[in-house]
């Protein structure tokens, strides 16, 4: 988005050494943003996209973390707040899934994607908004998924259909307990992104989503013009609307 100024503004892409963090990463680094990278275990890759985020002409930090960790995030924001300064823009984009049928998820794998996707995103966002408040500006942008609007579920990946329609929820209760302090909260949720495995056959348009539709979407709700765009979910589907998932 060539509208979309950043400049001055320090960024926190969660889960961004690769894939769709990385995109809204060097989006963001694209709008004039200094960019956090974080990451948990893939530091070489995290590394690589920092390298990226540099070559933009903007200033890149490396950070690693487990968001489902309270004292860990700390850690991280501390880290980020030592080399870039307080965090402005937050995505929130860490999320595991697991695709088998619920029944044959066992616990450490339920609670693995419960908490990548919703407690990660609960703890990284409390822990932003302290100095969003007192600036009285902020963006926090949580990755959904196309059909939570809905509460679609299927048998298999079922926790991460939950989790993921917790994230829309969590993001209209803090959009309505932010309302007053500068600070916008909405969503962005994807279907199917080129990254994924198998072309699903309802794919809608007749291609994949990329990471370029999602980071747009992302992009408007940074803008300074969206403060009054706050509680929203914004699908980035193609007009998918399945019968069942």
């Amino acid at each position: 988005m060539d509208d979309v100024d950043l400049g001055g503004r320090v960024a926190l892409v969660t889960g961004s050494a690769s894939g769709l963090g990385r995109g809204l990463a060097l989006a963001l680094a694209d709008c004039g943003a200094d960019v956090a990278i974080h990451y948990h275990s893939s530091a070489e890759e995290a590394a690589a996209t920092a390298a990226e985020v540099r070559e933009r002409g903007v200033d890149a930090t490396r950070v690693q973390g487990d968001v489902t960790d309270p004292e860990s995030v700390d850690t991280l924001f501390d880290d980020v707040e030592a080399g870039l300064g307080s965090v402005d823009v937050l995505v929130n984009n860490v999320g595991d899934f697991d695709p088998r049928h619920w029944e044959a998820i066992d616990l450490d794998a339920w609670h693995r994607v419960l908490d990548t996707n919703l407690t990660g995103t609960m703890l990284c966002s409390r822990r932003a908004l302290p100095a969003m408040r007192e600036q009285e500006w902020g963006r926090i942008v949580n990755v959904g998924y196309a059909s939570s609007e809905q509460a679609l579920v299927g048998a298999t990946n079922f926790p991460y259909f939950v989790a993921k329609t917790g994230v829309l929820m969590f993001t209209r209760m803090l959009a309505a307990d932010t309302q007053d302090d500068g600070i916008t909260v909405n969503a962005v949720s994807p279907y199917v992104l080129e990254s994924s495995d198998e072309f699903p056959d309802d794919a809608p348009r007749g291609r994949w989503g990329t990471v370029e539709d999602v980071a747009n979407a992302a992009l408007f709700f940074c803008r300074a013009e969206s403060e009054y765009v706050s509680g929203e979910n914004v699908e980035i589907d193609g007009g998918w609307l399945p019968e069942e998932i």
